[in-house]
């Protein structure tokens, strides 16, 4: 039993928000994976009312006479009849024994198709539905058999109703996800110029569908080269930058959505500076800003759906040359975008740890070429925040430590303003390790601090830190980093630091 919506969801049975909901954990789920393996992600629309009574065919896989039945049944007969038909062939396709025996039978994506351009709006949603259904399969020839109706859903992208664009959406890019052969159909029938018409419309369902599908689209091998240019030059780009900022009309899962769009954009690096030129690294480091203000008010652990794409969609793009001069510190300052980052920190380390680390790597790449930031950073005394990190995790302690290396760099005048403090005992803890990239991060740290910072190479012998380098010097790769560290401390070369590396 569908319903229009209108903003609002049935007060009875299932619960389309839930299912939303449950989506959008599965979704954080699957990119986290992502970066291991390539997973298919698919999305089931379905409003399955618990208490609805089934009929023979709907609860088995339906043999080829039953599956050919329904289809008669579909076709003759009154209006609801005809609708009722079609509900139990949606049911048995849930199958994928039925499913593959559907796609087996000569014109039965036909017969869909015709009934999908029905007059009557009624066996037009339950055609589509059954469509949809079909795109959920498991297998590739399900999605491949289904392309026959591509041309049609994208037809219907313009119509009126928000409930039949969100369906028609969501099954497009449940085929997209499964088949090459499906995506390549889909470019020259114009799914982009649909997409972008879309992306217009005022509702969050509608916005949320296309968003899921655009980023189907997007995450595709072909991507780069055949899908990415083309979205780009359409009116998507500016209008998921709007959308990036959650309102409380359409709600933050829209912004997720765009969000992770963006994201795949950005990683595929086909244009980067075009991005920032149309303010995509501004928008975002406005919004990290906004995101910050909400942690800091509230416990509400969902702002990490949000704040995961953002955060590297933005470290990303500070890593694009020209960066710099696109107006990062003019939009929101030196002092705002740092303290930003240590308000996100400090609420991830109790809501979502893994986050920590993103929130360093956007901190790494605002202070590796940015003297004002690192100033920022001395000025507003989290140096000693910072270094409240390290234990966190070996990740962690390799990024705190590469921005400090970033501010070290910066010459005498940064020196003089890590140390003293508490740094030295942080550094003979480390030492302490056997995690020898760690390690080796620590000495690149102590050699900018002996050459800037004389006073460092004392303190650091007064506090027994030869006995502590003695330690690794039977580690093949920090031998001649621990050699070139002791001649430092010991006054016997004038080593001048080479830039850093970052990863």
């Amino acid at each position: 039993m569908w319903s229009h919506r209108s903003g609002r969801l049935r007060a009875h049975g299932y619960n389309l928000q839930e299912q939303r909901d449950r989506w959008r954990e599965r979704e954080a789920a699957l990119r986290k994976a992502r970066r291991e393996q390539h997973l298919v992600s698919k999305r089931l629309l379905r409003d399955s009312d618990l208490e609805e009574a089934r009929d023979e065919f709907q609860n088995k896989p339906l043999e080829e006479l039953e599956v050919l039945h329904l289809l008669r049944m579909s076709q003759r007969g009154t209006e609801k009849e005809k609708e009722k038909a079609l509900i139990s062939l949606r049911h048995s396709l849930q199958h994928p024994e039925t499913q593959q025996t559907f796609i087996r039978l000569e014109g039965s994506i036909r017969t869909l198709i015709g009934l999908l351009t029905s007059s009557w709006a009624s066996l037009q949603m339950e055609a589509a539905r059954c469509l949809h259904e079909l795109s959920h399969a498991d297998q590739p020839n399900v999605a491949e058999a289904c392309l026959p109706s591509t041309s049609y859903l994208l037809t219907y992208l313009s119509g009126h109703s928000a409930d039949f664009i969100e369906l028609c959406l969501y099954t497009l890019g449940n085929l997209a996800v499964e088949s090459e052969a499906v995506r390549r159909q889909l470019l020259p029938q114009g799914i982009i110029p649909a997409l972008a018409l879309c992306i217009q419309s005022p509702h969050a369902a509608v916005l949320e569908a296309l968003g899921y599908t655009l980023s189907q689209l997007l995450q595709a091998n072909e991507a780069p080269k055949e899908i990415i240019p083309s979205v780009l030059d359409s009116a998507i780009l500016p209008n998921m930058l709007r959308l990036l900022h959650p309102t409380p009309e359409l709600g933050a899962s829209v912004a997720v959505e765009f969000a992770w769009c963006l994201h795949y954009i950005i990683c595929s690096q086909v244009n980067n500076p075009l991005l920032i030129s149309r303010g995509a690294l501004s928008t975002l480091g406005l919004l990290l800003m906004d995101l910050a203000r909400a942690a800091s008010g509230s416990v509400d652990t969902g702002l990490d759906l949000l704040a995961c794409p953002v955060l590297r969609c933005f470290g990303n793009l500070l890593a694009e040359e020209g960066a710099a001069d696109a107006g990062v510190r003019a939009d929101f300052g030196d002092e705002r975008i740092i303290v930003a980052m240590f308000i996100l920190m400090e609420f991830f380390i109790q809501h979502q740890p893994s986050l920590v680390p993103e929130c360093l790597w956007v901190l790494n790449n605002l202070t590796v070429k940015d003297p004002g930031l690192c100033t920022a950073l001395l000025s507003l005394d989290l140096v000693a925040p910072l270094l409240q990190l390290l234990p966190i995790s070996r990740v962690v302690r390799i990024l705190v430590l590469t921005i400090l290396c970033n501010i070290a760099e910066k010459g005498p005048f940064y020196c003089q303003r890590l140390w003293p403090g508490p740094l030295l005992p942080h550094l003979l803890d480390i030492l302490t390790l056997s995690d020898s990239e760690v390690v080796g991060q620590s000495l690149e740290l102590l050699q900018l601090l002996f050459v800037h910072q004389p006073e460092a190479a004392q303190d650091f012998l007064q506090h027994s830190g030869l006995q502590a380098l003695e330690k690794h010097k039977e580690e093949i790769d920090l031998q001649e980093r621990i050699q070139a560290l002791q001649e430092v401390a010991l006054g016997g070369s004038s080593l001048v630091p080479n830039a850093l590396a970052l990863p």
